[in-house]
């Protein structure tokens, strides 16, 4: 190789681009890495609601490492989204000195038993909540199916006046909704939406016309859905079931 010169010329060649392109990173390195970028501000921006300012004030001043090109944007969202109300972040730099971080919060829409919360799109997350609402029930792999059917199930019910308090999916697929007049409704597994359409149209005519509080109304019936009054506590007689003729 020694006694080749266009070959020599040609490795020194590269050796001077190599040597250039490490010396200008390493300039970039030591320039990026001086405290003469810092970041000045931190935008957060969504509707918050439950997301207090002292928890962005710690996650500021606790996770946010590095200045305006240094600072790491995946532990940055990750930090953020460690809060408990936080559904959703993105984090982008904002030229010359601000972040700007974006945040969507869960909107709860129910209770999942006692062992979480379930948002508007249907997803489990753990938080505190002293708002009044309905309690849903399933297998695990059934929270968004429930949420789903909540929404049309409560849109069917708006004629009676109820709003259900309780909704639960059994293993077997079939449901039960508990309203806040205190009636239970078994829905079972097949053709939900139509029976509930029908229950609540006669509604009104039927059991809505009466004076007597119905504790529970099975819909399961082909051509009507049958009813159960309370048990009086002075009669420990079984309840007797009364078939209503609604079509």
């Amino acid at each position: 190789m020694w006694d080749r010169p266009k070959a020599m010329l040609w490795f020194a060649n590269f050796l001077y681009a190599l040597a250039a392109v490490l010396l200008l990173y390493s300039v970039l390195f030591v320039v990026i890495h001086l405290p003469i970028f810092p970041l000045k501000e931190v935008k957060v921006e969504g509707e918050l609601t439950h997301v207090t300012r002292d928890q962005i004030k710690l996650i500021v001043d606790r996770h946010l490492r590095g200045n305006f090109f240094t600072l790491d944007l995946i532990q940055a969202r990750d930090a953020f989204q460690k809060l408990p109300w936080v559904r959703n972040v993105s984090v982008r730099r904002r030229w010359p000195d601000k972040l700007e971080v974006t945040v969507e919060e869960h909107r709860e829409l129910a209770r999942w038993g006692n062992i979480a919360l379930v948002n508007s799109h249907g997803e489990l997350f753990h938080a505190a909540s002293d708002s009044e609402l309905p309690v849903f029930f399933g297998p695990g792999n059934g929270v968004r199916e429930v949420a789903e059917h909540y929404g049309s199930f409560s849109t069917l019910l708006a004629p009676t006046g109820m709003k259900i308090m309780q909704l639960a999916l059994s293993p077997r697929r079939a449901w039960e909704i508990g309203t806040d007049s205190g009636m239970v409704i078994e829905v079972g597994r097949e053709q939900m939406e139509a029976r509930l359409k029908k229950f609540a149209g006669v509604y009104a005519k039927t059991l809505g016309s009466l004076n007597v509080k119905v504790a529970y109304a099975d819909l399961r019936y082909p051509n009507g859905f049958a009813v159960r009054k309370p048990a009086r506590s002075a009669k420990p007689a079984v309840p007797a079931t009364n078939k209503t003729g609604a079509a």
